[in-house]
């Protein structure tokens, strides 16, 4: 028997379990939030936060958000059920943004409206500036690298013209 969408389905649930699984060991051993612990100095902490925006902090505290997120899964997990996609890498785009989208919408559901968030990248902080890139989650890690693949997808799918 031959799953439709095989890749898309092994991608979003995969990636959701991984966003799940690293956002409760965050919580159960980081107990109090902006706990940080260094992965690979001046490379890569944990760092324990709570987020109730999204991308970059946007839409924080905006009532539908919690919603939106589930809505973008059901969506995509509508179309997984019902269209046939074109590539391996159209397959693997839809099932990581449909992972990012759920982990990130089954936080907001049972964490009042926040994500769990904790990779952080201290090499990109700019104290000159006052900035620092926004920490974040696998699910974030997802949606990314799901983007990616649908833009590879794009590239590839191309026709290509004849030089003459």
């Amino acid at each position: 028997m031959k799953i439709r969408n095989y890749y898309f389905w092994v991608a979003g649930v995969t990636n959701i379990v991984i966003d799940i699984l690293s956002k409760r060991a965050i919580v159960e051993n980081l107990r109090i939030q902006r706990t940080s612990i260094s992965i690979v100095p001046n490379l890569l902490n944990f760092t324990y936060i709570r987020n109730r925006g999204a991308g970059f902090s946007m839409l924080e505290g905006n009532p539908l958000l919690p919603w939106l997120s589930l809505i973008v899964s059901a969506i995509l997990i509508g179309i997984g059920i019902t269209k046939i996609f074109g590539s391996i890498w159209e397959q693997l785009g839809f099932g990581l943004i449909l992972a990012g989208a759920a982990g990130n919408g089954i936080d907001r559901l049972f964490f009042n409206g926040s994500v769990v968030d904790f990779i952080e990248l201290p090499f990109l902080r700019f104290p000159a500036f006052n900035w620092a890139f926004p920490i974040f989650n696998w699910a974030d890690v997802s949606i990314n690298l799901g983007v990616i693949c649908l833009l590879i997808n794009m590239f590839l799918d191309r026709p290509r013209q004849s030089s003459r």
